[in-house]
């Protein structure tokens, strides 16, 4: 069952399947970019509390030879 279009109806076909083929790719382009901005949240939220974890631990062992020292001075 073929059927047969008129000339204006091919090129219009044509034209309308350009324009969804690259509305398809930019939404495409535009998931993947979302995607990557949401994975580079999650790693610098990951790297940050690494980052405030090991100051706190930080602060803790020097606050904890500070009173060392202390309690060995006195």
């Amino acid at each position: 069952m073929t059927e047969t279009y008129s000339k204006s109806r091919q090129q219009a076909e044509i034209a309308f399947g350009k324009v969804q083929t690259q509305f398809f790719a930019k939404h495409k382009a535009v998931e993947e970019l979302e995607s990557i901005a949401r994975s580079r949240e999650a790693k610098t939220l990951r790297l940050r509390e690494a980052r405030l974890a090991k100051d706190l631990e930080d602060r803790a062992s020097a606050i904890a030879a500070l009173v060392a020292k202390r309690t060995k001075a006195s």
